[in-house]
C-alpha cells in the first residue's frame, strides 16, 4: 500500500489536475479487488456518493496494487459527452508504471491524464468549488 509521503504526492497530483478543470477526481487504493475492477469501481463510486456533484463530472480512479488492477469511472456528465475507450490513455499511463513496480508514479500519471482529458469537456470555472475531497482513500489493512 502507500506510505504517508506517497499519499501526499498523489493528493498533490489530484489538486494540481483539478486546478485545470471543474471536474472532481478521487483515488481509491484497494487492498484486494475481489472481482472485475470496473464493477468494483462502479460500486465504490456509488458508495462514495460521487454522483452528487453539481455537473455530474466526478471521476474515480480505482487501483488495486496487490493484483495490479485498475479502473476509471466517470459520472454521467462525462460519459454522455465522450467516446468509448475515453479512459484508455490514462489506464495505459498507469499500467506502464505499475508493470515496473512504480505504483505512485502510475497513479499520479493517471490523475494527470484524467485531468487533461476532462478539462476539454469541463474547463475550470471562475466560481469553481471543490465538491469532493482530494484525500486519497486507502482501504483499511485489516
Amino acid at each position: 500500500m502507500l506510505n504517508s509521503e506517497e499519499i501526499k504526492r498523489v493528493k498533490k497530483s489530484i489538486s494540481d489536475a483539478e486546478k485545470q478543470t471543474s471536474g472532481e477526481i478521487r483515488v481509491y487504493v484497494a487492498k484486494h479487488c475481489g472481482g472485475d475492477p470496473m464493477n468494483v469501481a462502479l460500486n465504490k463510486f456509488h458508495s462514495l456518493k460521487m454522483y452528487r456533484t453539481h455537473l455530474r463530472n466526478a471521476v474515480l480512479i480505482y487501483v488495486c496494487p496487490s493484483e495490479r488492477k485498475a479502473a476509471i469511472v466517470g459520472d454521467e456528465g462525462i460519459h454522455s459527452r465522450v467516446k468509448p475507450h475515453f479512459w484508455d490513455e490514462a489506464l495505459y499511463e498507469m499500467m506502464s508504471h505499475f508493470r515496473h513496480g512504480d505504483m505512485v508514479s502510475g497513479i499520479c500519471g493517471g490523475v494527470a491524464v484524467v485531468g487533461d482529458l476532462i478539462k476539454e469537456k469541463y474547463p475550470c470555472l471562475e466560481d469553481d468549488v471543490n465538491e469532493l475531497s482530494d484525500e486519497v482513500i486507502v482501504e483499511d489493512e485489516a
